[in-house]
């Protein structure tokens, strides 16, 4: 079966297809994608690059460390991409909250838990709210 899935940043500059299956849907814990999208993890789907095309706008690439390149987009600043040519020949990350539907991507694996903040496999245990809660809800 072959799936079609649509993303875009967040101001929507910058928009994208996808065509096919995910090789793999990851959560990673890295320091860099933590630095990168300013959160203590980022969710990913690897696909082979042919998959990914960039329908508008023009991300801009840096080089985060090695031969890690990560994509963004240039007004806004929201990460979309990761690719490595020497650890991940031809494959392209999607961070998959840029899709326009993340739900239909979840993570099968948990990746550089080494680098986990120590609080992350705690929160399942603390007070949730379903909208940000009023002054008067503790």
């Amino acid at each position: 079966m072959t799936m079609k899935q649509t993303g875009q940043c967040l101001c929507g500059s910058i928009k994208y297809d996808i065509t096919g299956s995910p090789n793999l849907v990851a959560v990673c814990h890295c320091r860099d994608c933590q630095r990168s999208a300013g959160a203590p993890l980022a969710a990913w789907a690897m696909f082979p690059e042919s998959s990914v095309k960039v329908i508008a706008g023009v991300p801009k690439t840096i080089n985060s460390s090695g031969a890690a390149m990560r994509s963004f987009c240039p007004e806004c600043g929201t990460g979309l991409f990761y690719r490595n040519a020497d650890v991940l020949p031809g494959l392209i990350d999607v961070q998959t909250a840029t899709l326009d539907n993340p739900n239909s991507l979840p993570p099968g694996v948990q990746v550089q838990t080494a680098e986990r903040q120590t609080w992350v496999p705690h929160l399942g245990t603390l007070k949730a709210y379903e909208r940000f809660p009023s002054g008067d809800e503790e």
